[in-house]
Parts: structure tokens; C-alpha cells; sequence
């Protein structure tokens, strides 16, 4: 499910239980789907207390207007039901209705080969690398990044009343206290634990959320979660394009090279096999493709044909 999927089941389950149409088994169903995902968690607590918020102003109104409330009370007694979809279809398709009110909501992006800092007014900190999109939310009860595309490094000022969470294709990385990145890319999405503690969570109701130490580094797919532990030099190793440098350590040049194309719009092409496969360690500017093209004829012996924007490399 995505986002707006989960947000509209959550604003359902709001208005079902406003009308008092929750029975027992409702409730068991409710709590079951609850548990099914920590996105599901969020996203009905930011809707519920932007609804409990409505509740509370409506209380705080002129005697005038209660007046006016209870003369109409037989109304609502009627119409009741009916108005209650009609919020929750207000609030879904238009995205300006109570359940969906924050304070505010903003989207960021970075170009091919851009880099971006955003800075949040509770000193928290988010570090968007090259081609990265990603939509930020934030109210009294939460903070929620959507990460659309691309990576991001988060130093997070840790506050228990307001999560930090970062969702990515309905999977989701809870802060505990921590700077962390995350990567999507198409086929998978890479946690980097650089300080602290996160909360990964893969929406799977067969799979408990997967608490992640400093150090780990974790690879989700649809079908499979790998974690490994990095040293400290490999955590810099990884984050060294907050630094503006790309850092290969044994990394094949077909890994390297699909580095160097995340950044730069002249495209490394390695259609031999053997050759992608052998691997180098050395440190490159971002944006430097003409020295690493350098380095693989005159260390490695290879050769290099410029075709448009695109640079082969081969034997």
C-alpha cells in the first residue's frame, strides 16, 4: 500500500469509530491492522490527533455558536453518517480537511550530481544526495519523511513525543536517538546506522520491526533482509558523499562505475563481464569521471572510447 492508501485507511477507521460502529470483532480487526505495520501506526496517530485538535477547538467556541449546535443537534442526529464519509472523502481526495491538517507539509529535490541540506527548526538536520525527492511532514505529534527517490542522511535531534520516521515504499525507519542514511534504489532499500539506534520496520505481518545498532548497515528487498556490521572507517566510507568524494575499497569497476553514474550525466558503459569485474581502491571528486577513466588505462591497462555521452570501457 502506499501513503495515501494508508492514510486512507486509517481516516476510515477514525470515522467508523466516531459513529460508534466498532464491535468487538471491528475492534480485534482494528488492532490486528495496527500491528501489521508501523506506517500503519503513524499514520493513524497523526490523523487521530489532528481529529482529537478539531474536537477540542470545536469545545472552545463562542456560546453563541454551541447555541446554534444544539438547535442543529437533531440534524446531525439525521445526517450524521452521511457527513462522516463526506469528511473522510474531503480530507482524502482534497488534502486540506482536519484529518489530514499539519502544520506543514513541504517536498525537497536534488537534481543529477546536486546535494541539499534542509535544517528543521528542532535542530534536526537532513543531507539529500544527488537525484533525491523526498516530502517532509510535521506537526506537535510527529515528524514523517516520505522518501520518494534517491538518499539522505538524517542527524536527528531524538524526541520520544515526536517520532522521526522515514517511509519508503511502505517500509519504514523509526530514529531512537541517531544519524542514519537511506538509499532507494529500484530493487532495494539501504539503512546505514552511522550513530545511535533506528526501528526498521517491512510492513510484513509475518516480521516483528528489526531494531538496528550503530554500525549496521541493512539491505531490504521485497523478499529477503540482510544486515551486516561496518567499522567506523567503513561508515565514512559510506557517507563520503556528504564529503563530495566517492571512496572504493575492492569495489569492482562495475560497481564503481554505476557510482559514478548516479552523479554525472556522462554515463561509464563496462559491457565486458571480466572487466566489470575487476576491482580497484582509490578516492574520487564526484564529479571527476575523466580521472577515473585515468586510472583504469594508466594502472589498470584498460582502454576507454568516448561515444556522445558516453565513455566505454573495455580490454
Amino acid at each position: 500500500m502506499s501513503a495515501r492508501d494508508i492514510e486512507m485507511r486509517a481516516a476510515a477507521w477514525i470515522a467508523r469509530r466516531e459513529q460508534a460502529e466498532l464491535n468487538s470483532e471491528d475492534v480485534a480487526a482494528f488492532d490486528a491492522w495496527l500491528a501489521e505495520s508501523l506506517a500503519h501506526r503513524v499514520a493513524y496517530w497523526r490523523l487521530n490527533a489532528a481529529w482529537s485538535r478539531t474536537k477540542r477547538l470545536a469545545a472552545l467556541r463562542a456560546p453563541e455558536d454551541r447555541k446554534s449546535a444544539e438547535a442543529g443537534s437533531h440534524f446531525r442526529r439525521i445526517f450524521g453518517r452521511a457527513a462522516a464519509g463526506v469528511v473522510v472523502i474531503a480530507a482524502l481526495s482534497a488534502g486540506t480537511a482536519f484529518l489530514l491538517m499539519r502544520s506543514h507539509t513541504q517536498t525537497f529535490a536534488t537534481a543529477l550530481g546536486g546535494q541539499r541540506t534542509v535544517k528543521l527548526a528542532d535542530g534536526s538536520q537532513i543531507e539529500l544526495n544527488t537525484d533525491t525527492v523526498l516530502r517532509l511532514a510535521i506537526d506537535v505529534h510527529s515528524r514523517t519523511v516520505w522518501l520518494d527517490r534517491g538518499e539522505a542522511f538524517f542527524q536527528v535531534r531524538h524526541d520520544a513525543s515526536r517520532p522521526f520516521t522515514v517511509i519508503s515504499d511502505n517500509r519504514s525507519v523509526t530514529d531512537l536517538g541517531t544519524s542514519f542514511t537511506v538509499r532507494r534504489d529500484a530493487t532495494a532499500l539501504k539503512i546505514v546506522v552511522v550513530q545511535g539506534r533506528v526501528l526498521f520496520d517491512m510492513a510484513e505481518p509475518t516480521r516483528s520491526p528489526t531494531l538496528l545498532m550503530e554500525g549496521d548497515t541493512a539491505v531490504a528487498t521485497t523478499s529477503s533482509l540482510s544486515v551486516t556490521k561496518r567499522t567506523i572507517r567503513q561508515l565514512a566510507d559510506d557517507t563520503a558523499w556528504r564529503r563530495g568524494v566517492l571512496v572504493f575499497d575492492r569495489v569492482t569497476l562495475g560497481d564503481a562505475a554505476m557510482e559514478f553514474n548516479r552523479y554525472n550525466r556522462e554515463k561509464l558503459v563496462i559491457v565486458d563481464e571480466k572487466v566489470a569485474q575487476r576491482t580497484i581502491g582509490a578516492t574520487f571528486p564526484i564529479h571527476d569521471v575523466e580521472q577515473f577513466v585515468d586510472v583504469t588505462q594508466d594502472v589498470l591497462g584498460l582502454h576507454a572510447v568516448k561515444h556522445g555521452d558516453q565513455i566505454v570501457i573495455s580490454r
